[in-house]
Formats: structure tokens, sequence, C-alpha cells
């Protein structure tokens, strides 16, 4: 029987991935993507889609808005990837991810129960878990430590489901993953800003020593594990992620400008993030011992892909390099 999943935050990077994948390999799912289309969604990302799809422009954070969504379609299942999710925005301005993270999660969750939804997938992160110091990595046992706005929103509606399985029984699953990486990345994360700068011959602003870690993930292998987690994860659970690719933040840096051939000294020492976590590192031995999860895409093949795709859409990001983005980089970088 056919499915009707409804997938919030779809113009952005990781929820629109997961729409192209949902909508490439599978005939028995229509989509409905709910996005405001704040500066980080994109309608391009999904361009050319149409079949077994709708889009409807709300915030989640608007509860009638959203009332009017649920009462006119029968959803079956609802995967919230609507975040803000830039931890130097929310340093600047907390209340806005208080706001769509936490009020909006909450309504998706009682709008979800009301409407007797099958299963409600709260996509969630690495970071809510905190810093990792020396050897070890993030379980889902791991207690919640967020260090950051952003991070506590995030922990704030992971408990908010969390609740809404102990309290109503509802039909809820979490995953928290690694670092993302790939096609369709806004530009101001690490790895899309360092292809663009790079291949505009621009400085490359670099965090404090360079030296934090993180485990990245291409976000096609995070796709795979959402899959994997809608069809086989047991409700109230939470799943780790990870992509099994623990580097440096500078050996990013310098594998992209090696791979373009741009001199190291287009790297800019910045003054450090308020609160930059030292390490990430997740644990998914859960994920890949029931449901047999492994990520396909090694860290080289996958930033080799991913320069290519930004080599070969300039179009795309030439779009975005306009207007808040450029008055944003200039307010976090260029006077630090």
């Amino acid at each position: 029987m056919k499915k009707t999943y409804l997938v919030t935050g779809g113009f952005g990077f990781i929820g629109a991935n997961f729409i192209r994948y949902i909508l490439d390999n599978r005939k028995d799912v229509d989509i409905i993507n709910i996005d405001s289309i704040t500066y980080a969604a994109n309608p391009e990302n999904l361009a050319g889609y149409t079949k077994n799809y709708r889009f409807y422009k709300a915030d989640i954070a608007d509860k009638q808005a959203l009332s009017k969504i649920f009462n006119e379609n029968k959803i079956d299942f609802v995967i919230n990837f609507a975040a803000e999710s830039h931890v130097d925005r929310s340093i600047l301005e907390p209340s806005i991810f208080t706001r769509t993270n936490v009020e909006g999660t909450l309504n998706l969750l009682e709008l979800s129960m009301k409407h007797k939804v099958e299963k409600f997938l709260q996509i969630s992160t690495d970071e809510v878990y905190g810093s990792l110091g020396g050897a070890g990595k993030f379980t889902e046992e791991t207690p919640l430590s967020p260090r950051s706005p952003y991070s506590a929103s995030k922990a704030a509606a992971d408990m908010l489901v969390m609740s809404f399985f102990h309290t109503y029984n509802m039909p809820v699953l979490i995953t928290r993953c690694s670092n993302n990486y790939g096609p369709y990345q806004f530009p101001e994360k690490l790895i899309p800003l360092t292809i663009i700068n790079a291949l505009n011959d621009k400085e490359i602003p670099l965090y404090g020593d360079g030296k934090n870690v993180r485990d990245w993930i291409h976000v096609l292998d995070h796709v795979k594990g959402i899959c994997l987690v809608l069809e086989k994860g047991d409700f109230g659970e939470v799943y780790n992620i990870g992509g099994n690719a623990e580097t440096k933040n500078i050996d990013i840096i310098i594998y992209i400008l090696d791979k373009l051939n741009k001199p190291h000294s287009l790297i800019k020492y910045v003054k450090d993030r308020l609160g930059h976590d030292r390490r990430y590192a997740m644990d998914f031995s859960k994920i890949n011992k029931n449901m047999g999860f492994l990520p396909e895409y090694f860290l080289e093949k996958g930033l080799d892909d991913t320069i290519d795709w930004y080599v070969n859409n300039e179009n795309w990001w030439r779009k975005i390099l306009s207007g808040d983005y450029k008055e944003y980089y200039k307010k976090m970088y260029e006077n630090r």
C-alpha cells in the first residue's frame, strides 16, 4: 500500500537529498515537502521533481499552518529534517533556534499524535552529545551534554520526542548523525565553503588551530541509514549513524586545496568559535548490528565526488553567494 511521507525542511541539504533518493528509488511513496524557505533552503535542489511530490510553504513553528496541512492530507510517516542548524548563527541569534528546533518539533509531535501518524522520525545530530576528549566514541547511551545554543535546542527536541514515546506511547524514532557532506550543501559549511573559496582564490577561514576532529559521512550514506531506521527501527530507540571517517578540519582543507591545485597559503587562521567542540566520533555498531548499515563512501572518494559536483554546478552556488549570505560571511570571518 502506498505511503505518504511528510518531510519537513525538504529544500535543505539533507532533506532534499532524502527526497531525491526516495523519489528516484521508490514508486510506493508520495512525498509532501514542508519548508519555510529560509536562507539555507533552495527550491532548485528539487527542480524537476513533480511526480508523487507536493510542496507546502510553511513554518513548523506555525501550528495553524501545520494543522491545515495535516487536515488536508492522510500522512503516514513524518520525517523531521527542519532545523536551524549552523552553530555560528545560533551564537548570534539563539532565540530563532529555540523557536524552530524546539517549538516546531513540539507542534509536529502534537499534530502527528492527533492524526495517528504511523511513524515519527526525528533527525538529530551528534552535537547533542557534546565534545569528546581522548579515545572513545559517542554511543546511544552517551549522556546529552550540548555546548552551543544550536545543539542545546536539538537536545531539547530529542527529549521532547522521547517524552511523547514514554508518556503517550507514540511511535517515534531518533537518528543522530555525524557531519554530512555532499551535493547541494549550503556554502556556510566547511567543505563547500572550502571548495568554493578555493575555486575563487579566496582565503579559507579556519577556526583555532584547525585540529578539531569530526566524523564525516556522505549525505547519501546518511539517507540510506535513515531509510533503514524507517523500515526496521524499534520505536522509542535512538540510532547513531556515522561515517567511520574521523578527520581534522585542517586535513580536510588541505585535501581539497591539493585536489584543486591551490596553494595552502589560502588558509587563514581565525579566532576560535565560542564553545568549539574539540572532537566528535560516532559508534554506529547498533544500526550496523541490527540493520546491516555500513557507509559505502570512503572519505577520499566522497570528497572527490563532492569537489566535482561543485566544480560542475557553478550556477547553483553562484546564485547563493549574494545578499544576506555575503553580509553574514563578512560578520563571521572578515574581522576575526
